[in-house]
């Protein structure tokens, strides 16, 4: 369909950024929501710390596999469909975590939650089908920087829950914002007239879980295992090679769940490979900070801190990334949106390394992850711009459905080995304040590869057009 059809303007533009943004909003809570709950979980249903941390692991690892899945389903048959489906299936899982009374139950819930991760593909390409042009850039920014805001925000939510009720309300807080969002993307978003007809490349979207899976599992017993053992080098191992089989068998696939050139166009490959660093470095702030101001004042660098109390220290940062997505998208429209991502990778990376460093206050704290989270807005708002600015319109679901699906990888390690640096370097059963500092600093060098990337994508993008139109003129000549 032409672009001028694409982007006949609708009725309330406003309205369907608002709804969109209040699907992500759902997601993006139940990401963080359950992490101030993890010490209670692991106490009163007797699980393991590794067992525990698969509560966000598996919603992540889960909404990577059903991205792509839910994103192309969703060009098939209607993307408002796809949605309502996506967090009719989130809100079954919250149910379920909420009536759960053991870990595993949990766990199960939260994979199910994990497929309203499919959502963000959906979103996008709904915002590029429906709004006018001159909106597409900012809705994108809007609902992207969404996932950095949400997580901030449900620990807040999380600790306040934990505080004044049970861990079952947190779920229970999921259910009740899945449902809100069912019913406004069901009565309010329009249904999208673009289809794009073919299959759903199931085996692929399975192998491509099992490549994520082994080398996650691997950093969640590394500890226990050895770092250096045969079983934790051997999972690494074996999923790097399965990733690899998954790149020959999606380009052997008629109908791949990715579209193996579309993603190897370096502006696509390196704002995945950015996406995937910067999602790292915020889940990394994400388990870090809470457990460091709730840490007992006898260790010589906690706050003694409650739940609530830690997730209101994050707002001003929660409250930056909301404000900063615009402000990208319009640093983007003029500069390019490498400039906007690059900036704000390097910004969370400041942001850590002053986390790491200087902790001793609660104002330092919050000054570190107000700076981080302004970073993380300027660039999750400007990633999927870049991604939806270099593919074809007919490719936006999946290639924006990859994008995701990498922030979300990202997110994953950065969960599990952040955690694994604190869990190996434990004195008198709490972590040591060194190994917080080592913890913020790992997660810093991601933000500074982005960065890096991000620069380069001007450069590296120009030498493959350059290629192209050499190949081209070649051919005609």
């Amino acid at each position: 369909m032409p672009d001028a059809a694409r982007h006949q303007p609708i009725a309330h533009p406003t309205r369907v950024i608002a709804l969109l943004g209040l699907a992500a909003m759902a997601f993006s809570l139940a990401q963080t929501m359950v992490v101030p709950a993890l010490s209670t979980l692991q106490t009163e249903l007797h699980a393991s710390g590794t067992a525990v941390t698969w509560t966000v692991t598996a919603y992540l690892l889960a909404a990577a596999v059903a991205t792509p899945v839910v994103g192309r389903l969703g060009d098939m048959f209607g993307k408002q469909r796809l949605l309502i489906v996506a967090l009719g299936a989130f809100t079954a899982g919250s149910v379920i975590a909420a009536l759960a009374d053991s870990i595993t139950l949990i766990i199960v819930g939260r994979a199910l939650q994990g497929v309203g991760g499919g959502i963000f593909p959906l979103c996008f390409a709904i915002v590029r089908d429906e709004l006018p042009h001159a909106r597409v850039a900012t809705g994108i920014a809007v609902v992207s920087a969404i996932v950095g805001v949400g997580g901030g925000l449900g620990l807040v939510l999380g600790g306040v829950l934990l505080d004044h009720a049970t861990w079952h309300w947190v779920f229970w807080a999921g259910a009740a914002s899945g449902l809100v969002a069912t019913v406004g993307a069901a009565i309010g978003i329009p249904e999208s007239a673009v289809r794009t007809p073919g299959k759903v490349d199931v085996r692929g979207a399975l192998v491509l879980g099992l490549g994520i899976a082994l080398p996650l599992i691997a950093i969640a017993n590394a500890n226990t295992w050895g770092w250096g053992s045969a079983s934790v080098l051997g999972l690494v191992a074996a999923g790097i090679v399965v990733l690899v089989g998954w790149v020959r068998l999606e380009q052997r696939t008629a109908e791949p769940i990715a579209h193996i050139p579309t993603l190897a166009r370096p502006v696509v490959l390196l704002t995945n490979l950015a996406s995937v660093l910067v999602g790292f470095g915020m889940f990394g702030a994400y388990v870090l900070i809470p457990q460091l101001l709730q840490a007992s004042e006898s260790t010589g660098y906690g706050f003694g801190y409650g739940a609530t109390t830690s997730g209101l220290v994050m707002v001003p940062g929660a409250i930056a990334m909301l404000v900063l997505a615009p402000v990208s998208a319009r640093l983007g429209r003029r500069f390019g949106g490498h400039v906007p991502l690059a900036l704000g990778a390097s910004l969370s990376a400041l942001g850590l390394l002053l986390l790491g460093e200087l902790h001793g206050s609660v104002l330092l704290v919050m000054l570190g992850f107000l700076i981080n989270g302004s970073g993380i807005a300027l660039a999750f708002a400007a990633m999927p711009n870049l991604i939806v600015g270099a593919v074809p319109a007919e490719r936006t679901g999946e290639a924006t459905g990859m994008n995701a699906v990498t922030r979300l990888i990202g997110s994953s390690l950065g969960t599990q080995i952040t955690g694994a640096v604190l869990a190996g370097s434990v004195a008198g059963g709490v972590p040591t304040d060194h190994a917080f500092t080592t913890a913020f600093v790992v997660s810093a060098i991601g933000g500074l590869l982005a960065a890096l990337l991000a620069a380069a994508l001007p450069r590296l993008a120009g030498r493959a057009s350059a290629r192209i139109g050499d190949a081209a003129t070649a051919t005609s000549s």
